[in-house]
């Protein structure tokens, strides 16, 4: 989850490559918990008290740290004729003890970490060697884990990113294996993605087929940083899993025909299988204690618990206790929107995931590639226009202020629409480009606009982005109570709040839009955690693991110890009656334009 900064005066603590220890004092000798975050450019390791109180945090920046080591450019290595992007999986093994390193320089006492979990950038594979385990078991305190787990305890030296697209054919037959993107997604809660790992790891068995042969075990890189803390092969957990493209959500098994396909045949699935192993059903459950490289090396306890981890996505939403019909919208350089609901609804525009802590509740995920750049590419036409510093956001906030909604001075006017991509968009999947609508909502009539550029565009941005969410999350929304008048009718299907994270949440008017749009009925939330939501996920999932009562859910207990004036401010009002209803009706233009631009220009 990238983040950009899109307040005037938002500020970024950056941890620049050493521990902080976070103001407030340590109580004593309390428990301490531990959670990681493994992403395309760092590790960041966040350590938490009981009371989830942030107190120590370190990372390491691959580029910073180890690029002359591992030749890498903003955390990865590239393939670009056959669009390949891929990680040495050894500079993770070197993170790893760097980050433990600087929290050890920075006063931390291992010895009161009492549990460990992870989170990793979803989809990503690591391919064990069949002497991995053995590896992982016998570690010497003395040397370091690249040391002794560089060389030999993988099949392949490099995991693929999420970012890497090389793998068009064998998404293609993933598609067409279960008939139709649709079906895959009914199954699996997505269609076929580039980096979904089932589709990488069909690959890496076609180009590398020695490679396959050697493989021990497969990690996903939640379920690897765990591992070697558990000094073991973790399973995968039960919310990770589903950005395979190979688990039946449903059905809670793997999907036969797909592994089949994997596979190569169907005498290849039991071994695929067991390359996969089993899966953690339990997020909170303890896998057990850790291993004693970390007691003889660093000094954790004995009776350090390891708590399986999770993806990256799954892991954000746990960073506060997310109630069925909140949202979670990430503004960064991309969009990301999260929500939690019992029901389960794919679709190919879209993702479901199991909950990694709620057996019963899936995630629901939408992602865009095109987020805060393209808000940044009006705001940049607007400062060159007016001659304004480079990076202010005081024209682009002001004209989207001054502009009615949809750019609509009657309610018999047309409503100004429009689709913003400076990159290729995968929802909808178009290549890169601007078009523009207006839209008669009297009688439904859609019709080109004037495709220049107008300053009315700085709320149209805004507004696009935000009805293409509420276009695609609305069959999951339910009438909500009105906090005026409890007793009274209800009001129109929206979130209960919204929680703005990323750049993108520092800047009170893409708030206040936000609200108009989406709803809120208790209105829009800026989740002030920096950039921690994915670690703290991680460490909180940790603290539920090990201080848990039996039964006890993830939501419950961490909404119990949750300091709500400490992490959240209200931004926005969210529902505002009338323009909330406006933008319903323009729900259908919206819908009109995108299949009209997806029949114009729409990409397989």
């Amino acid at each position: 989850m990238t983040i950009n900064s899109e307040g005037n005066n938002a500020s970024n603590r950056a941890v620049n490559g050493s521990a902080n220890g976070v103001s407030g004092s340590v109580h004593g000798k309390s428990p301490l918990y531990l959670g990681f975050d493994l992403s395309t450019q760092q590790l960041k390791g966040i350590v938490v008290q009981s009371d989830l109180k942030l107190v120590y945090e370190a990372k390491a920046d691959f580029d910073a740290d180890f690029k002359e080591k591992y030749g890498i450019e903003k955390g990865v290595l590239t393939n670009p004729s056959e669009g390949e992007i891929y990680a040495p999986v050894a500079m993770w093994l070197d993170a790893v003890d760097l980050v433990l390193e600087r929290l050890k320089n920075d006063g931390l006492d291992f010895s009161r970490i009492k549990g460990v979990s992870g989170a990793g950038m979803q989809h990503g594979t690591v391919f064990w060697s069949r002497e991995a385990e053995h590896l992982l078991e016998n570690l010497d305190g003395s040397k370091t884990l690249v040391q002794q787990l560089g060389e030999k305890a993988f099949s392949h030296p490099d995991s693929p990113n999420w970012q890497d697209a090389s793998t068009q054919e064998q998404c293609d037959t993933f598609d067409s294996r279960l008939g139709s993107a649709d079906e895959l997604a009914r199954i699996t809660g997505s269609k076929a993605h580039h980096r979904f790992s089932g589709p990488q790891i069909l690959r890496f068995r076609q180009k590398y087929p020695s490679h396959y042969e050697q493989t021990g075990r497969i990690s996903l890189v939640s379920s690897f940083i765990v591992s070697l803390f558990y000094g073991r092969i973790a399973p995968i957990d039960i919310g990770d899993v589903c950005g395979m493209n190979l688990r039946d959500i449903q059905k809670d098994t793997w999907d036969e025909g797909l592994l089949e396909l994997t596979a190569g045949s169907k005498e290849g699935i039991p071994e695929l299988k067991s390359k996969l192993g089993n899966i953690d059903k339990d997020g909170g459950g303890i896998l057990g204690t850790i291993s004693s490289y970390y007691t003889q090396r660093y000094g954790f306890s004995h009776d350090c618990n390891i708590i399986p981890g999770t993806g990256d996505n799954p892991s954000t939403i746990l960073a506060l206790p997310l109630r069925p019909s909140d949202a979670m919208v990430s503004l960064g350089t991309s969009t990301t929107f999260l929500m939690s609901t019992p029901e389960y609804k794919p679709d190919p525009a879209y993702h479901f995931m199991n909950h990694p802590a709620g057996p019963g509740y899936y995630m629901f995920m939408l992602c865009y590639k095109n987020g805060g750049l393209a808000r940044e590419q009006i705001r940049d036409q607007l400062n060159t226009l007016y001659e304004a510093p480079e990076k202010s956001w005081d024209i682009f906030n002001s004209r989207a202020e001054k502009t009615p909604p949809l750019d609509q001075p009657t309610d018999s006017s047309n409503m100004r629409l429009g689709l913003y991509f400076p990159r290729p968009e995968i929802v909808p999947n178009v290549p890169a480009g601007q078009w523009r609508y207006l839209y008669g909502p009297i009688k439904r009539e859609l019709c080109p606009a004037d495709p220049k550029f107008r300053e009315v565009d700085a709320r149209n941005i805004i507004e696009s982005q935000f009805l293409s969410l509420r276009l695609r999350s609305a069959s999951l929304v339910s009438p909500q109570t009105n906090p005026a008048d409890p007793s009274g009718p209800k009001l129109p299907p929206q979130p209960r709040r919204i929680y703005l994270v990323g750049g993108g949440s520092a800047n009170p008017t893409i708030a206040k839009i936000c609200g108009e749009v989406l709803g809120g009925s208790e209105g829009v939330y800026k989740l002030d955690i920096g950039g921690n939501a994915c670690g703290l996920g991680a460490a909180y999932k940790a603290v539920w693991g090990v201080e848990r009562q039996k039964g006890e859910h993830f939501e419950d207990f961490i909404g119990a110890r949750w300091d709500e004036k400490r992490f959240v401010n209200r931004v926005a009002d969210g529902y505002k009656k009338g323009v909330f209803e406006k933008y319903g009706e323009a729900i259908d233009g919206f819908d009109k334009m995108e299949k009209k631009v997806l029949e114009s220009v729409g990409q397989d």
